[in-house]
């Protein structure tokens, strides 16, 4: 290894610990004795595990927003693979127009995105409802189903599809059977990482969350703003974990590298 490898190496070794960094922190609060976050601990234990299990708001706001993930990956893929095919695969004029509208909320800031969910919802009365919150997390996750289906329906081969048409398949025949088992990693993909998305939405969730619809996050925030006990270092243990599961569930399925197109 020559000398720019070693420096390479080097500060890619510094920017891993500075990313990895603050999880080492949250995991030994989250195994913390004190009553308070000290760091370093002053003993371990599972105390605030247990207390976690005791707690109802943040343990129904955790099922709440299951729930509402679930939802939003469903009907997330409803609507962004249909668009993402129609987008690949039609010749229409005003493709790329529409192509970037569609992934137009990429671009934006969530803040933004939630003030503007914000005032057209209250009219609306959609604000502080599941309908609210659902629609506001698709705002996230359709965007980025159509940039990662497009991706995956690029990299399918053509020849195929043209087979199965040559042979007598009507369109939908070719989609249902063909394109759709073909591009299964790109959609188990798209499956996880909107249901990560939805589950993990903070900024969009504060803005159009309330006292009856209050998401995991929101819960997480409004627990932190009035008390300083290592139990949200817990509760994030628990949700790493989860979250871990998920990538190495889509790893065993699909590989995480094929579902993502490369």
């Amino acid at each position: 290894m020559n000398g720019a490898g070693r420096v390479l190496s080097t500060l890619a070794g510094i920017v891993y610990a500075m990313i990895l960094a603050p999880i080492v922190v949250v995991v030994a609060l989250a195994f913390s004795a004190d009553d308070f976050i000290v760091f370093p601990p002053s003993g371990y234990s599972f105390r605030w595990f247990q207390a976690l299990a005791g707690n109802g708001p943040l343990l129904d706001a955790l099922l709440l927003s299951a729930q509402i993930a679930c939802v939003v990956t469903a009907l997330s893929l409803l609507l962004g693979v249909p668009a993402a095919l129609a987008l690949n695969k039609g010749g229409f004029p005003g493709r790329e127009t529409l192509q970037g509208f569609f992934l137009a909320p990429l671009l934006l800031p969530t803040l933004i995105i939630g003030l503007a969910l914000l005032l057209f919802f209250t009219p609306l009365r959609l604000t502080a409802t599941l309908p609210g919150l659902v629609l506001g997390h698709m705002i996230v996750t359709v965007p980025f189903v159509i940039r990662m289906m497009t991706t995956a329906f690029s990299t399918l081969p053509d020849d195929i599809e043209a087979a199965a048409a040559t042979l007598g398949a009507t369109p939908w025949r070719v989609v249902r059977r063909v394109t759709l088992p073909l591009a299964a990693p790109g959609l188990v993909a798209c499956g996880a990482l909107s249901f990560l998305l939805s589950f993990d939405e903070t900024v969009i969730s504060l803005f159009i969350a309330g006292p009856r619809a209050s998401t995991l996050p929101v819960e997480m925030v409004r627990y932190v703003e009035g008390r300083t006990d290592p139990l949200v270092a817990a509760l994030s243990v628990v949700l790493i974990a989860a979250t871990l599961l998920v990538v190495i569930l889509v790893e065993r399925l699909v590989g995480v590298a094929r579902a993502v197109g490369n």
